[in-house]
């Protein structure tokens, strides 16, 4: 609208006198139900074909690219081959000692064991000269060598046969293993997948009041998890994947593909009430509700590839799966779902609950008398409405000020596990830096002295905050010397970074001589490069993902205020659920509800991650109430009529909608996973907040204090931006003057 007024739509926006391509897809789709179904079923198979003969390892490096740790990493691999392969801590405890010889006995007959357990390549002897005993001789720590490169080659079912060996107790001696390995080994499976679909099920029973209904939604996302899901390894095959992305790749596509149907469902239904038959009824869903979806899609992948902004490849490879089984669901939704409706789009209201009901030719099933009253609640207080939203929200996001970032470890972990027993034992025998030492790794130039680094141990030994180093090891080409610093503090504190830090910009460019250049690597120094590096890219990442997201919702609803609210909403919502997981991060009773018991630190990827989908799914709810609202508008012309109406009649969907995505998302919460864990959490408040404050309260009431600048466009940029018609063209299928429906022209 060039001059911020009302009118009634004109002909420009009336749309051609036939379906859209959505709305001729669903009508090929339909008539030739059993041939769509056939071919879904061929896709499935070809899928897991390609993954039992192409499928990869997931893996992933979360080191920062040309960082001074990822430099440090890529001279122990090119200088010390033998420190690539995967290592297991083994830590020995005894309150009597572990110096006696009965002891060293037992452990020597279990150490022999262990070296012959599949891929075990060696195991370092503790009271060996690569091993290690305590000051009071309680504790002992050694190696287990593995002859895989990283955790995820090691066959679970091998780590567990050492994790048997350790288990039993013999006079008073413990035995606790640790690392990534062990921690993979250890946190097993929920089956979160099927644990959102169950719940899935349930809601939308209650929403639609009939299994047939409800039914639908959730064989559209079946068939769309089956092909995405079988893909994934042949992903893996050809870039770095995480192995986490399977779990995320989940959420999105059991969320997204359910509530994409379920708004489709919607409308079939409400067409079903205009009087249309099952095929027109399936045309125009997809032509109306259907656009939408794809905008709500589009936003969606516009926020993923904001990923790539980050330049970091399990970036890259989480975007990836995430993408893949986005644009994966948003093909059912268009192919899929109509041919199922033409199966049993007649029968959709059959098996009903024993629940209040209204049949088909009644007035809609969508506006309640209760939703409208709210909606005319919401006008009349609209600025008690704005206020309370935005004080809510920014309560809610509080607790983000205080995160501390980092990457958790062991410390981490259940009180019970291996891995957990291993870290502690250690930290109380040989002091919490143990747990995080630092990869020194100097590298020598062709012309230095061969003393040019003689200094280095004594420099370093001076220095306040390290407790110990080793002496150095010359690699075999005689290219680097490697020393371990042992700090006085673990591997999170804030002690351990500042010594990192001061390691690199003082002590070492003076300390070391000409022709020297050393690196500070290892896990902490790695992680705390990843953090810093993720933090600069941040604004890159939220300026890009904005930016593209109002230009996609400046096409599709014509409107600078819907655009730039949207923007702001979002990004509201988003610091809600921040500061939630901030809360929970803190351990505590909040954090034990969900197996967090200790403060716990937040890896900056996943706020990152969180960030890039959230604000898609967001946009999705606005695509949704937004649309309904513009349709009213271009229908009646009426700033509040169309806000109430709108609001009245996609409450209902939005609301069912949410419900089935933060069960969705709460079942991924029990994982043994800290990221996939703090992303359920993040993901589900961040809707469960979005769905109900921010859609249905402090969006309308703010349109409503805008009036009619709600669909305010400047006139030249009115010339120039496309048509999207995202709400459809509605009036192709009102009945006629003569009371019968108006049938679409299905185009084959």
């Amino acid at each position: 609208m060039s001059q911020g007024r009302s009118r009634q739509p004109d002909a420009e926006d009336a749309g051609p006198h036939r379906p859209g391509p959505l709305g001729r897809i669903a009508g090929w789709s339909y008539r030739n139900r059993g041939r769509t179904v056939v071919l879904w079923l061929l896709a499935a198979g070809v899928a897991l074909g390609l993954s039992a003969g192409l499928g990869g390892q997931y893996s992933a490096d979360y080191t920062s690219p040309g960082s001074d740790s990822k430099q440090a990493q890529q001279l122990l691999a090119r200088d010390f081959p033998g420190l690539g392969g995967e290592t297991i801590s083994l830590v020995l405890h005894s309150h009597g000692g572990v110096t006696d010889a009965a002891t060293r006995a037992k452990i020597q007959i279990l150490l022999g064991r262990m070296a012959a357990v599949s891929h075990v390549s060696g195991v370092d002897d503790p009271y060996g000269p690569r091993g290690k005993v305590s000051a009071d001789g309680r504790t002992a720590l050694g190696q287990i060598h593995l002859d895989v490169a990283n955790a995820a080659d090691m066959p679970k079912a091998d780590t567990q046969r050492l994790l048997d060996l350790a288990r039993p107790a013999d006079g008073g001696l413990r035995v606790h293993l640790g690392g990534m390995t062990v921690q993979q080994a250890e946190q097993g499976s929920i089956g979160a997948e099927g644990i959102g679909m169950a719940a899935a099920a349930v809601i939308l029973v209650i929403t639609f009041g009939s299994v047939v209904a409800a039914g639908l939604p959730l064989l559209t996302a079946v068939g769309g998890l089956a092909v995405s899901s079988a893909l994934l390894p042949v992903l893996a095959a050809v870039m770095p994947v995480p192995d986490w992305s399977t779990s995320l790749a989940a959420m999105l596509g059991i969320g997204v593909g359910i509530d994409y149907a379920l708004l489709l469902v919607t409308r079939y239904r409400e067409w079903r009430t205009e009087g249309l038959e099952p095929e027109g009824a399936t045309v125009a869903a997809l032509d109306t509700a259907g656009r939408a979806v794809v905008v709500a899609g589009l936003t969606v992948v516009v926020s993923m590839l904001g990923l790539f902004a980050m330049g970091l490849s399990f970036m890259r490879g989480a975007a990836f799966a995430a993408l893949l089984s986005v644009f994966v669901v948003l093909a059912a939704s268009a192919t899929l779902f109509p041919a199922l409706l033409g199966y049993l789009g007649r029968h959709i209201e059959r098996l009903r609950l024993p629940l209040p009901r209204r049949r088909i030719g009644e007035p809609t099933d969508t506006v309640s008398a209760g939703w409208l009253r709210w909606s005319r609640l919401v006008e009349r207080h609209r600025v008690l409405g704005a206020v309370t939203g935005v004080v809510v929200l920014l309560a809610l996001a509080a607790p983000f000020l205080g995160v501390r970032f980092g990457f958790p470890d062991a410390g981490n972990d259940p009180a019970g596990r291996s891995n957990r027993q291993a870290y502690d034992t250690v930290a109380a025998g040989f002091g919490s830096g143990s747990n995080g030492p630092l990869l020194l790794v100097a590298e020598l130039s062709s012309g230095a002295h061969p003393d040019a680094a003689a200094t280095l141990p004594t420099t370093l030994r001076a220095v306040p905050g390290v407790v110990a180093v080793t002496p150095p090891v010359p690699s075999s080409n005689g290219r680097s010397l490697l020393l371990t610093v042992i700090p006085d503090s673990g591997p999170q504190s804030t002690d351990t970074k500042s010594l990192v830090r001061d390691l690199r910009d003082h002590v070492l460019p003076s300390a070391a001589g000409p022709g020297v250049r050393v690196h500070v690597g290892g896990a902490t120094a790695s992680a705390m490069d990843t953090t810093d590096n993720i933090a600069r890219r941040i604004p890159l990442l939220v300026g890009g993902v904005v930016m593209m997201s109002m230009l996609l919702l400046l096409v599709a609803f014509r409107s600078l205020a819907v655009a730039l609210k949207a923007a702001v909403m979002n990004l509201l919502s988003v610091g809600a659920s921040y500061g939630v997981v901030a809360l929970v991060l803190q351990g505590g009773t909040v954090g034990r509800l969900i197996g967090i018991d200790n403060p716990t630190p937040l890896p900056a990827f996943v706020p990152v991650l969180t960030f890039a989908v959230l604000f898609g799914l967001s946009m999705d709810y606005e695509v949704f109430l937004v649309s309904r609202m513009r349709e009213a508008w271009l229908r009646t012309g009426d700033n509040a009529e169309s806000i109430v109406s709108g609001l009245a009649g996609t409450a209902r969907v939005i609301t069912a909608a949410a419900a089935i995505m933060v069960a969705v998302f709460a079942a991924f919460v029990p994982s043994p996973e800290l990221p996939i864990k703090v992303i359920g959490v993040g993901m589900g408040s961040a809707i469960l907040i979005d769905a109900t404050l921010v859609r249905l309260l402090l969006v309308p009431a703010v349109m409503h204090l805008l009036g009619c600048g709600n669909w305010w466009l400047p006139s030249w940029l009115e010339r120039r931006l496309p048509h999207l018609h995202v709400e459809g063209h509605t009036e192709l299928y009102q009945p006629a003057a003569s009371g019968a429906p108006r049938t679409p022209a299905v185009v084959g």
